[in-house]
């Protein structure tokens, strides 16, 4: 038998795709898997997958015949390709034209758009899902959407996010007093910056919290295109809210959280979900896409742009220590449920086992 060896395919790469494919590449390789990662060179700087012992090809996020060019020859001698997200998926399915090589395709969110937007979107899932030998969905949803854009085969997958590590010793007090949220409630949200993330609804939830006593401070981790408008109107209204911008301490910031908020328009697995409920930390999270799934009743869920409801459920949990309380305990058993890392790669690897036949396995 001979090792098997994949290529996995990433494009922009969002902050949970991107952690999933180290992941996976570190597991796969411990198993004596060869694995090559492609994708732009950025991604390598942050998540460093040569040092999970993947070998990097460097491929920009365009689909113009040189990049395209660029990827089939990277994955020529692969026994299988796995790509990663909707545009990633397109361009591996573009560059294994006329290659016998099949294609994996894990859906870990879906894209949103009005008009011509929403129509390429779904122009690009049909292509993506017809070309996949398996699309592997994080969620129910996307099984299912798959399953409408034209999908052969498509399953629901087990992909974990790895696990946040808090410092031993943290001091809740300290990041605080460094926020400047000492004597009152901490609230923390994490995300880009992105109109899907469901940030104006926060800030509207945040007016009505001033008349709070003590009001609590809300702080947001993440970057992205809206931070201008989002921090124009924080300025304008005198919103309790702080802009933290891209923050390596997000297990800290967390930990030190009396509620922990999720407003968006869809997720799928929220890593913020997973690291909150993990970490013992109430969340206020909308009824989204995976959501309900992925925490069960180990959260308060609210409809999606309901200012008002996500005001008063967040309201209401710092009223009321005790259901925080129980949504702490709540949390840490269903995280408690949800697949590892390890279950992870030996899900993957076992589609990659079937689409080969065997005949290409770990040594």
């Amino acid at each position: 038998m001979t090792q098997l060896r994949t290529v996995q395919v990433l494009g922009g790469g969002s902050a949970g795709s991107s952690t999933h494919v180290r992941s996976l590449a570190a597991g796969l390789v411990a198993r004596g898997v060869r694995v090559t990662v492609c994708a732009p060179a950025a991604l390598d700087r942050v998540y460093d997958y040569a040092g999970a012992g993947a070998l990097f090809a460097p491929v920009p996020r365009r689909s113009d015949p040189l990049t395209v060019g660029a990827l089939r020859a990277a994955c020529a001698g692969a026994d299988v390709v796995h790509a990663h997200g909707l545009h990633a998926a397109v361009r591996a399915s573009l560059a294994l034209g006329g290659l016998s090589v099949p294609l994996v395709v894990t859906w870990h969110t879906r894209g949103h758009g009005d008009g011509g937007r929403e129509r390429l979107l779904r122009l690009l899932e049909r292509r993506a899902a017809r070309a996949a030998a398996v699309v592997l969905a994080t969620c129910s949803e996307l099984v299912d959407l798959a399953r409408a854009r034209g999908a052969r085969d498509a399953r629901l997958a087990p992909v974990a996010a790895p696990r946040a590590v808090t410092p031993p010793g943290g001091r809740p007090d300290k990041t605080h007093a460094e926020l400047g949220s000492m004597g009152r409630p901490l609230i923390v949200a994490v995300g880009s910056l992105d109109a899907h993330r469901g940030y104006g609804t926060l800030l509207d939830a945040a007016r009505r919290w001033r008349a709070l006593d003590p009001a609590p401070l809300l702080v947001v981790a993440g970057e992205g295109p809206r931070r201008a408008a989002l921090q124009g109107r924080i300025a304008r209204e005198d919103l309790p809210v702080l802009l933290l911008g891209r923050r390596d301490d997000v297990p800290e910031l967390l930990a030190a959280a009396d509620v922990a908020v999720l407003p968006s328009r869809w997720e799928a697995r929220s890593v913020l979900a997973q690291e909150a409920l993990r970490l013992g930390v109430p969340l206020v999270a909308t009824a989204v896409g995976g959501v309900p799934e992925l925490v069960g009743d180990a959260a308060e869920l609210v409809p999606y742009g309901d200012a008002g409801a996500l005001a008063d459920a967040v309201r209401g949990l710092l009223a009321d220590p005790a259901r925080r309380v129980e949504l702490s305990r709540a949390g840490r058993v269903q995280a408690g449920g949800w697949p590892s890392e390890d279950d992870t790669v030996a899900h993957v690897l076992s589609v990659y086992d079937e689409l080969t036949g065997g005949g290409a396995l770990p040594l």
